[in-house]
């Protein structure tokens, strides 16, 4: 069952005119992710992806990310329209944030753009922004979109939307 979309306002995007499959685009957005005081990655050269019903997920160019913090973490995954997921852990001294961040190495050729970009999961971090405005982690355990003001949902991960 489709749910119904919630109204847009001005400057607003629904999810629901998000297409699938899912896409990549270049975006100029300024983003920025601290914890425990550090800068772990700023930028105004991302790549978000859009799919129908999920917030935006935004990848990083490994360059705007604070050297050193990436671990490669275990595990993999597999996205139908991305390829194969690697994560990362974000170590910052003696904190380890474990598995909140993944790529895609050897993305498939409608998402090369994410190409050794990296996105993260916002809710671990102390403070994810876009655009200065702090966001909402995608509701689920597994969903990494980032919820602002510019976004409606109702957003996959919430319950009863498994079979959306």
């Amino acid at each position: 069952m489709r749910p119904r979309p919630d109204p847009i306002g001005p400057g607003q995007e629904s999810v629901w005119a998000y297409p699938r499959p899912a896409i990549a685009e270049r975006t100029a957005a300024h983003i920025v992710i601290e914890h425990g005081g550090i800068i772990v990655a700023d930028t105004r050269a991302s790549v978000r992806t859009l799919e129908t019903s999920h917030p935006p997920s935004y990848y990083i160019p490994p360059s705007d990310i604070a050297p050193g913090v990436l671990r490669r973490a275990s595990g993999s995954s597999f996205c139908e329209w991305k390829g194969a997921a690697v994560y990362w852990d974000v170590v910052i001294g003696t904190i380890v944030l474990p598995r909140i961040g993944w790529s895609y190495p050897e993305p498939s050729r409608a998402f090369a753009a994410l190409r050794d970009h990296v996105a993260f999961y916002a809710g671990p971090f102390d403070r994810c922004s876009v655009d200065g405005e702090t966001v909402i982690p995608q509701p689920g355990d597994f969903y990494g979109g980032w919820i602002t003001s510019k976004v409606v949902g109702p957003f996959k991960g919430i319950p009863g939307s498994r079979g959306w």
